[in-house]
């Protein structure tokens, strides 16, 4: 009896336990309805955005055309005002409607034909493509009339947003900034402060997992046309994650299960200034006279008062191109690649869509694109670097000849096409396991050289110098043979001075022989430095200020050689000019920040909205890999206003593994909280993880946009 008493009784516990269980599993059912009913629902939904708590667009749709109106939608609440400024400008028509400041611009952009070539791209769409770009800028209209309260005033004047308004920001973007800095032409100066950036491809033999790795890593002003925009997007045949430039409808840098690429600026001339010989009313041509072809724009200026004037803007253009410059006796016409290019979205587009190394080649052989360089990984181990560009066929002279000012009167100079796919510089699958770029040439993307400058035309990119960037970039990967995820993001954020390491030994031998009890403080100073610009490095302040007063093409003693290209160039030419040097801003830098080892995070920041947090990082032609660029502020200290705009570190492992950070947030709207969200995790050098699945979204999201 007590034996069957006691099964009876442990039957029931058993039966109740069993219960409680059961019980405790619908609960948990429930509560994952209740939490995940975004995932459920959304099934019965056409197309949605899944909004992270850092206010990434994730995109899913059944239907391709709603995916690119959802897209437009979500730049709209994250960057509406700017967007629609940047359509404005795009149009020529801001003067019209924000006033004096902008009739440079809008000058710029009659005179190169923008306005009305974007009527001959749209025409020139493949009738899908074409649905994709009127859905885009559908969705930027849809949102506007639905949210008029969120869009400033000022700015509504530009809607509604025409297709052809897409297509006329891509030009002024691509071909009448990137191609050609209008800045430089104006005076045929070198460029200043020019966009750059970092990119990397680690193959599997140099991966500690054995797996392809990619590194994306653009340097841009942070601000205007140049602010990036960081979105997923799913729908039929594809599933893409990455970034693109505020106003653009597809992803320019991004990647998928399979494969992703990212851009360098490279060294990449697709422009020239013709000097023409003006005759009798028009030009001199091969011996003969040409009429200018004449157009004429109107324009129209808002006044303080509302007022509009009215003027009108005539441009000549002679078989180079448009005439862009008349003073000092010169009359210059400028000739710019990429005119006859209108399928640049589609490529990027189908990049994304490729799945692998032989579908994305075939994509890019659409040369479309007008310049910049393609880093590319995938997950079957391949990884490549191709110097992408419209390249003109030059029949003579070298990279700096075309550089300069070339004489207009003879079809000798004129080019007329361009080099196909297969000229272009490009490397596959390295014997090194590497391919690095920071804006330098693409001879230097790997070691052993496996892109040869001599069996290339002396004209497609200069020989050298390899900038210390370019230097600090290539030593990190020569030197590790298995680099971790954990390590390439390290190495992303590494903000050694490459400059310091060839100079600053020099420096401090020379400066000890001073009896200057300032510059004795200075040497201290600068030999317990780190060698860093880490937001508590010290002595950096003071290193920067006394490079900042050296003339950096006449400071080494061994100049940059082609046959030493990451060692050179290498010591102090003057060191006693040096010492004297070190004296002066010594003396400028204490009374400035009242002490010689102010920390860098101290006098270098970053700053948005109420943010003022302590940087790290700095100019990258002192060899920083990690690249901010600053500008004075009115209290002696600088604020970040370029550089690291843009970071994703992305493994090929299975699931794909990948990091990102935009520094500046993925919103400047008024009302958004994501306006320098992001700016914290910048200053701890750190990225965020990219959240791809449904899943991992989900257990994130702040919001949900049906459609």
């Amino acid at each position: 009896m007590f034996f069957t008493a006691k099964t009876e009784l442990d039957n029931l516990l058993g039966t109740r336990k069993l219960l409680r269980n059961l019980l405790a599993f619908l609960l948990s059912v429930i509560f994952t309805l209740v939490v995940s009913s975004q995932t459920i629902s959304s099934t019965l939904k056409s197309t949605e955005i899944l909004w992270d708590t850092y206010g990434i667009p994730h995109i899913y749709s059944n239907n391709v055309q709603k995916a690119f109106q959802a897209f437009g939608w979500a730049q709209m609440q994250s960057h509406g005002n700017l967007l629609l400024r940047l359509y404005g400008q795009a149009r020529g028509k801001a003067a019209e409607y924000w006033g004096e400041e902008y009739l440079d611009s809008d000058k710029w952009v009659l005179t190169m034909g923008v306005p009305n070539r974007a009527i001959v791209w749209y025409e020139a769409q493949s009738p899908a493509f074409r649905s994709y770009i009127d859905a885009f800028a559908a969705g930027i209209n849809a949102y506007a009339k639905e949210h008029a309260d969120l869009i400033d005033d000022e700015v509504e004047v530009a809607l509604p947003i025409k297709p052809e308004d897409v297509l006329s920001h891509l030009q002024r973007l691509l071909l009448f900034t990137f191609v050609v800095d209008p800045g430089r032409v104006a005076d045929m100066s070198p460029a200043k402060a020019t966009p750059g950036s970092n990119g990397w491809a680690i193959a599997p033999k140099r991966s500690a997992s054995g797996k392809a790795m990619l590194l994306a890593n653009p340097h841009l002003p942070w601000g205007d046309l140049f602010l990036w925009y960081e979105a997923q997007i799913t729908a039929p045949g594809i599933d893409a994650y990455g970034a693109t430039l505020v106003g653009i409808p597809v992803l320019a840098i991004a990647f998928n299960d399979n494969l992703g690429w990212t851009h360098t600026v490279n060294t990449h001339d697709g422009w020239d200034a013709y000097e023409l010989k003006l005759q009798k009313g028009g030009y001199l041509f091969d011996g003969k006279v040409r009429p200018f072809e004449t157009t004429s724009f109107p324009l129209k200026v808002k006044q303080k008062n509302g007022y509009l004037r009215e003027q009108i803007l005539t441009v000549n253009s002679s078989v180079h191109g448009p005439v862009v410059s008349q003073k000092d006796g010169k009359v210059l016409a400028l000739r710019v690649v990429g005119q006859n290019s209108p399928g640049v979205l589609e490529q990027w587009w189908d990049m994304a869509r490729s799945r692998n190394l032989t579908q994305f080649q075939k994509v890019l052989q659409r040369l479309q694109l007008p310049m910049f360089t393609v880093m590319y990984a995938d997950r079957e181990g391949h990884i490549m670097h191709l110097f992408n560009g419209l390249v003109p066929v030059r029949k003579q002279g070298d990279f700096a000849y075309w550089e300069g000012i070339i004489s207009g009167d003879t079809s000798k100079t004129l080019w007329t096409k361009n080099h196909p796919y297969q000229d272009l510089p490009k490397v596959i699958d390295p014997a090194s396991g590497w391919l690095q770029n920071a804006n330098d040439p693409p001879w230097t993307t790997t070691f052993p050289t496996a892109i040869k400058a001599e069996n290339y035309p002396s004209y497609i990119a200069p020989r050298g110098p390899m900038d210390f960037r370019a230097q600090i970039s290539a030593k990190m990967l020569a030197e590790d043979d298995s680099i971790s995820f954990d390590e390439m993001i390290a190495y992303k954020h590494s903000t050694r001075m490459e400059l310091a390491d060839r100079i600053l030994d020099d420096l401090i031998e020379a400066a000890q022989k001073s009896k200057d009890e300032l510059v004795r403080r200075a040497v201290y100073v600068l030999a317990a430095w780190d060698r860093k610009t880490d937001a508590n490095s010290k002595g950096a302040v003071l290193f920067n200020s006394w490079v900042d007063n050296l003339d950096l093409d006449k400071a080494f003693s061994t100049p940059w050689q082609e046959k030493s290209p990451r060692t050179t160039p290498d010591g102090l030419a003057d060191p006693e000019s040096a010492v004297k040097a070190l004296s002066d801003v010594a003396a400028k830098v204490e009374k400035t920040y009242g002490r010689l080892d102010v920390a860098w995070g101290d006098v270098f920041r970053l700053q948005y909205g109420n943010l003022d947090l302590p940087a790290n990082g700095g100019d990258d032609d002192k060899g920083i890999f990690r690249v901010l660029n600053f500008a004075p502020t009115s209290d002696g200290r600088f604020q970040a206003v370029h550089g690291d705009s843009y970071v994703a570190a992305v493994e090929f492992s299975q699931p794909v593994k990948a990091k990102a950070l935009t520094s500046y947030g993925n919103a400047t709207q008024p009302n958004s909280s994501h306006a320098g969200d992001q700016l914290k995790l910048l200053a701890r050098q750190k990225l965020r993880p990219v959240w791809r699945t449904r899943q991992e979204i989900t257990a994130h999201l702040e919001e949900r946009t049906v459609f």
